[in-house]
C-alpha cells in the first residue's frame, strides 16, 4: 500500500499516480482505477505514451552527452587542488534501464489499453445505481468501493487464498484523493471531524485484502487538508510506503535562486522493511523533483555551493536549514543509479 501525500494543488501527484497505472498497462497487469473527482475513463485517457527502448535510450544518452559536456565545463572552473575530491552527481553518465520511461507530452494510443483488463469505480455513478448501504458505521462510499474491490479480486481469481487454475496476474489499484470531502468524508473539514474512523476502517479492511491477493495500491490523499494530526499518524501506521510531494508553486521557495532548478520536494516518510511487523523511517530528507519537457525525475537535492551578495539573507538561512537536512543515509543512494526516472 503506497501512501501519496498530493502536493497543494494535486498537479504532480497526479502525475506520479497517472505513472503508476502506465507502468501497469506496459507491464499487462489489470487495472482497478477509483475516483470521487474525475471519471476513470478520463484518467486512462490521459496516461503518458511510453518510449520504445531505443527512443529512451537515444534520449536520456543525449541528458548523459550533456551531462558530460557540462562536466567539462566545471572542470575548467573548478580550482585545480578541488578536481580529484569525489563528486557526487544527480544525473546517470551511462544510460540504465529502470522500468520502463513515459513521454509526458504524449497520451498513450488506446492499442495498449486492448491487450489488459480494466475496471473503474466512479462514486457518483455508484451512488446512483445501487441503493444506501452503511456497514460497521463506515462512510458509505468507502463501503461500496470496499465491496467493488472484494468482488474484482475473488472474480477476476487475485485471491491468493483461493487456487486458481488459469495464469496468475497482478491487479493495481489506484485511488484518488481519498479522505477528500468528494467521498463523503469530513476529515478535511475541522480539527474535530463526527466520522474519524472511516478513514482508518476502510484502510485497515483495504490492507487486509491487499495481503491475501496479488495486488498493489496506490492512493493518493489531501493531507495539507487533515488538520488533525492523530488521523494522520493512523493512516501512516496503515500504509506501506508514505511519499509527500511539496510542490513550490504559490510558495516563497518558487522563486528562490537556491531552488530555481527544481519543482518542489520528496518527502519519503516511511519505506517497507520486508519480514517485519514495523516499517523503516528513511533517513533521506534531501529528495527534489523537476518536470522536465518529456520526463518526471527525482534526484538528490543539490544546493550551490556559493553564495554571493545577491542572494538575500533569507535565502541564506533557508540553505543553511537544508544543509542540516542533509543525512549520511544518502551516502548509498549515491552509488549506482543516481535518480529515479519515470
Amino acid at each position: 500500500l503506497v501512501f501519496t501525500e498530493e502536493d497543494k494543488y494535486g498537479l504532480y501527484s497526479n502525475l506520479l499516480f497517472k505513472y503508476f497505472l502506465a507502468e501497469g498497462i506496459v507491464c499487462g497487469h489489470d487495472l482497478f482505477v477509483a475516483s470521487a473527482k474525475e471519471h476513470p475513463d478520463n484518467i486512462l485517457k490521459e496516461l503518458p505514451a511510453p518510449l520504445l527502448d531505443d527512443t529512451s535510450g537515444k534520449e536520456l544518452g543525449d541528458q548523459a552527452a550533456a551531462v558530460k559536456s557540462e562536466d567539462i565545463q566545471d572542470s575548467m572552473k573548478i580550482a585545480w587542488r578541488y578536481q580529484n575530491l569525489p563528486k557526487v552527481e544527480a544525473s546517470p553518465t551511462t544510460f540504465t534501464k529502470f522500468g520502463h520511461y513515459y513521454d509526458v507530452s504524449k497520451t498513450m494510443s488506446p492499442e495498449l489499453f486492448k491487450s489488459i483488463k480494466w475496471h473503474s469505480f466512479y462514486l457518483h455513478e455508484e451512488l446512483s445505481s445501487e441503493p444506501k448501504i452503511k456497514a460497521c458505521n463506515m462512510n458509505s462510499s468507502y463501503a461500496r468501493l470496499l465491496q467493488s474491490l472484494q468482488r474484482i479480486i475473488s472474480q477476476g481469481g487475485f485471491d491468493g487464498s483461493d487456487p486458481q487454475k488459469k495464469p496468475r496476474n497482478v491487479l493495481r489499484i489506484g485511488i484518488q484523493s481519498l479522505g477528500s470531502l468528494l467521498w463523503g468524508d469530513d476529515v478535511c473539514c475541522s480539527d474535530t471531524p463526527e466520522d474519524t474512523h472511516s478513514l482508518t476502517k476502510f484502510l485497515y479492511v483495504l490492507r487486509g485484502l491487499l495481503r491475501k491477493s496479488l495486488s498493489a495500491c496506490i492512493i493518493t490523499m489531501p493531507a495539507h487538508l487533515i488538520q488533525n494530526k492523530a488521523i494522520m499518524e493512523r493512516v501512516t501506521n496503515l500504509s506501506d510506503m508514505v511519499v509527500g510531494l511539496e510542490s513550490f508553486i504559490g510558495s516563497e521557495r518558487e522563486t528562490n535562486p537556491l531552488y530555481k532548478d527544481y519543482h518542489g520536494l520528496v518527502h519519503v516518510h516511511q519505506i517497507p522493511r520486508l519480514n517485519s511487523l514495523i516499517c523503516d523511517v528513511s533517513d533521506t530528507k534531501d529528495l527534489a523533483f523537476r518536470l522536465k519537457r518529456k520526463l518526471f525525475t527525482i534526484e538528490r537535492l543539490h544546493l550551490p555551493p556559493d553564495l554571493s551578495d545577491t542572494v538575500s539573507r533569507a535565502s541564506k538561512q533557508d540553505l543553511a536549514e537544508s544543509a542540516k537536512l542533509l543525512s549520511s543515509g544518502c551516502g548509498a543512494m549515491a552509488i549506482g543509479k543516481k535518480h529515479l526516472d519515470f
